[in-house]
């Protein structure tokens, strides 16, 4: 008895964050009560390790780190992609504003994912009018879309995310088969923590403080994490800033959205925070709710050095006869329209 209230109680405060839009009109109850059993599963596991020397101290270099599974279904998961996609196709017809969307060209194994930012525009590198990397305060982008305000208000319900740090911006990669992402630390113009939600297939998030460059979309490194389907990773303290991450390239077409929230002293000229992102609460558990939250199987592969990797680790090793690919700006080209002809603003 005391569970089906303590579910009851859950369930009155998720009546209005259905991202699958299953909410029932007489009251939004159903499909709140089925939240609240799905919260009471959610998988979190925050214990990764690995003790790198830094700076002469040995310390846990993915200390900060979160995974937590279960947080959107296979039908929000659908509907989500499908958001992204009609994006990609407004895109591609120059209907979002010009610094929303970028499709480079594939000119090489590892390059050319497709990126859509909301909320500001973020330069990978300097680009053509001098802009160095960071925030560029002078540009406008898309909001946010309803849909992915949604999954960060479900992701500070389900305190995945804190409400001292709520997502003001976001950016959506698409991967073909082959894309990657080349090692790197995110900007400090963000506010720690962020995060990053995984669509339409699993890959492997690599992180250490010396990534390897193989060759194009291959990396190695300390640790290995596999990503599944629908799961949110937390970055955050050392897993943030002193680990590098990297994603080498993809087994098959992959989205991943990272929402971040910027820095005040960065935020774009006349940028104005979304009422509907404002003053997000979690909602109230008891304590014995909390203590019953589970935590999916471990998750982290700890890669050993190369000459004791298992040979089905093969993409993880540093082949003795090629040299390390040093990174250039074409690994963080910045964005800007593909196409010939320049996307209207809205």
């Amino acid at each position: 008895m005391g569970c089906r209230r303590s579910l009851d109680d859950v369930a009155d405060n998720l009546a209005s964050l259905s991202v699958g839009g299953s909410v029932d009109a007489g009251g939004g109850k159903p499909a709140a009560e089925d939240e609240a059993v799905r919260l009471s599963k959610l998988g979190r596991k925050k214990d990764f390790k690995y003790m790198e020397r830094v700076r002469g101290r040995l310390i846990n270099v993915l200390e900060g780190l979160e995974l937590h599974t279960g947080v959107f279904s296979d039908a929000e998961q659908r509907r989500i992609v499908n958001c992204i996609y009609d994006f990609q196709e407004r895109g591609r017809k120059g209907q979002l504003r010009e610094r929303t969307y970028s499709e480079p060209r594939k000119w090489m194994r590892g390059k050319g994912r497709v990126t859509m930012q909301f909320g500001c525009c973020y330069n990978y590198a300097m680009d053509k009018d001098g802009n160095p990397p960071g925030i560029i305060r002078d540009e406008e982008v898309d909001p946010i879309p309803p849909l992915l305000k949604q999954m960060i208000k479900r992701m500070v319900a389900w305190r995945i995310l804190p409400s001292t740090c709520i997502p003001n911006s976001c950016i959506v990669n698409i991967y073909d088969k082959d894309d990657c992402i080349p090692p790197h630390i995110d900007h400090h113009d963000f506010l720690r923590p962020f995060c990053t939600v995984s669509f339409l297939s699993e890959c492997n998030i690599v992180f250490g403080t010396e990534l390897k460059i193989i060759g194009p979309g291959d990396f190695s490194g300390c640790a290995s994490i596999p990503l599944p389907l629908g799961s949110v990773l937390i970055l955050s303290g050392n897993g943030a800033d002193v680990a590098k991450h990297c994603v080498p390239a993809v087994p098959a077409r992959r989205i991943s959205i990272t929402f971040r929230k910027m820095d005040d002293a960065k935020l774009p000229y006349g940028f104005a925070e979304d009422p509907e992102l404002q003053n997000l609460r979690a909602v109230p558990l008891r304590r014995q709710q909390l203590h019953d939250i589970p935590s999916p199987q471990p998750a982290a592969r700890i890669v050993q050095p190369p000459e004791r990797v298992m040979p089905t680790q093969k993409s993880m090793q540093v082949p003795a006869q090629r040299s390390p690919v040093l990174l250039n700006e074409d690994d963080f080209p910045p964005l800007r329209s593909s196409s010939s002809r320049k996307p209207g603003r809205r």
